[in-house]
């Protein structure tokens, strides 16, 4: 059974880190959530670790302007690990191909840039280029996300399955809430092309890399390793957050107030008969341990 809380404060003390997505738990694409701020605050002060562990297609340093634009403090975690690091790395090994055709927006193009990073040498020797000429797919997103859906990419991506091109999708999430908008993310254009017949090799939670990079730079940071049983995973996608945090037998608190806060009836904390029914029906693999209506 999962147990709804009211406040991170009531379990806080059993964990020494947290991975806490972002979109729908601390921020929703235009500002914070001052009360999400506030909780990491006190875990933070506390002495707990911070990871803002995202399926954001761009860099870590990418990430962290964009949070310092909507005014996320830099105080308030210790690191961000992102989708994009993960699947950067499978790039600059060449294992889609130096020549790839990009589908998502031109504010992506940063993802193929290697910023000096370790590792990520080979990312100066990838081209941009045409679908016809292209070794391979790299999805980041929607080219504009605030009017498109991944229907209007059928015809691109029937090109690419007859010529088998293998897809790097670097954003698993198939949709996102951009303030009181909802608009579909790279996810969804791979799972339609998965749908086709097509190859994709997917990148960010649920996925284990990602989590292998966290908990390796944690290390690196702190000098010793942190048992998974101290490490809480938050946030808002069961199929993402929550199973990922079950892939990898790490505690889970569900914040159902955002992508799932119609189906759980969620005003400061959901409908617990609500909670449930969606529970049955999408997580009987990966039933988080506890749930929030937002975190606080």
């Amino acid at each position: 059974m999962t147990t709804v809380i009211d406040s991170l404060d009531e379990i806080s003390c059993r964990f020494e880190a947290v991975f806490c997505d972002l979109w729908g738990c601390l921020h929703n694409g235009i500002r914070p959530f001052p009360s999400a701020v506030q909780a990491l605050d006190r875990f933070r002060r506390r002495g707990g670790y911070v990871v803002l562990l995202t399926n954001a297609p761009r860099s870590r340093s990418g990430v962290v302007r964009q949070l310092d634009q909507i005014g996320v403090p830099r105080g308030l975690y210790d690191d961000v690990v992102t989708s994009g690091d993960a699947a950067r790395r499978a790039l600059a090994l060449g294992e889609f191909g130096r020549s790839v055709h990009h589908i998502g927006p031109r504010r992506d193009e940063t993802f193929f840039n290697h910023e000096n990073e370790e590792g990520l040498e080979g990312l100066g020797e990838i081209m941009l280029t045409t679908l016809e000429a292209a070794q391979g797919l790299v999805c980041t997103g929607l080219v504009d996300d605030t009017t498109e859906t991944p229907q209007q990419y059928l015809g691109l991506l029937q090109s690419a399955r007859d010529r088998r091109l293998k897809m790097l999708c670097a954003n698993p999430d198939l949709i996102v809430d951009r303030g009181r908008k909802r608009v579909f993310c790279a996810g969804a254009i791979a799972a339609l092309y998965s749908e086709m017949g097509g190859h994709v090799s997917l990148f960010g939670k649920p996925h284990k890399p990602i989590y292998t990079t966290a908990r390796l730079r944690m290390y690196a940071a702190l000098g010793r390793i942190i048992e998974d049983c101290h490490i809480l995973c938050i946030g808002d996608g069961i199929h993402t957050d929550i199973e990922g945090a079950a892939r990898e037998n790490l505690p889970s608190l569900f914040v159902t107030g955002g992508l799932s806060r119609t189906a759980t009836a969620t005003t400061r904390n959901p409908d617990r008969n609500r909670l449930e029914s969606f529970l049955a029906e999408h997580a009987s693999q990966a039933r988080p341990d506890t749930a929030i209506g937002h975190l606080r």
